[in-house]
């Protein structure tokens, strides 16, 4: 299946300049996410993952059936006062300032082999501090799993030394 075909591409947005790619009519369509799920799992499947990670919000709509799918707990990503118990956070750089990102502090044990899966790979920030918050915890990143990467933005860039997969890749 193309699921380059189940992905709405909207010029303009949200600015001028800008073509968003949609998921939501891939998350939409049955077929296509069982699909895309299902390449994410086949490509974990072998690699003994303990847990799947995945940042708010849209890490969750991948993550928590790629996590079923494999047999393992999801781990959510938030940000900062979202999580009630304890929790260790990184700080990352964006466009125009500063944003943070936390997990609960046992939410990692020490050792475990963990996969992030998200919808997007763009510059690599986001994800760069995630495999930050899982390394301060004691885990190992063993892959980093997207439904889309925007290769012209070059986010493995900031990646290197991990393993990176991506289901459709766009040039800008």
């Amino acid at each position: 299946m193309d699921l380059r075909k189940s992905i709405r591409v909207i010029e303009n947005f949200p600015k001028e300049g800008i073509s968003f790619k949609d998921i939501s009519t891939l998350i939409a369509d049955g077929e296509a996410l069982r699909e895309a799920v299902n390449q994410m799992a086949k490509n974990l499947k072998d690699k003994n993952i303990d847990v799947v990670l995945g940042p708010e919000a849209r890490g969750f709509i991948f993550g928590v059936p790629v996590a079923y799918a494999l047999g393992v707990g999801f781990i959510p990503v938030r940000k900062p006062g979202k999580l009630p118990g304890e929790t260790i956070s990184v700080d990352y750089a964006l466009e125009y300032g500063t944003d943070s990102l936390q997990i609960h502090k046992d939410a990692i044990k020490k050792g475990q082999r963990v996969a992030i899966v998200d919808d997007l790979l763009a510059t690599g920030g986001t994800i760069e501090a995630v495999t930050k918050l899982v390394e301060m915890a004691g885990g190992e990143v063993v892959a980093l799993d997207f439904a889309i990467e925007l290769t012209e933005l070059h986010g493995r860039d900031k990646l290197k030394g991990y393993e990176v997969n991506s289901l459709v890749k766009y040039d800008l």
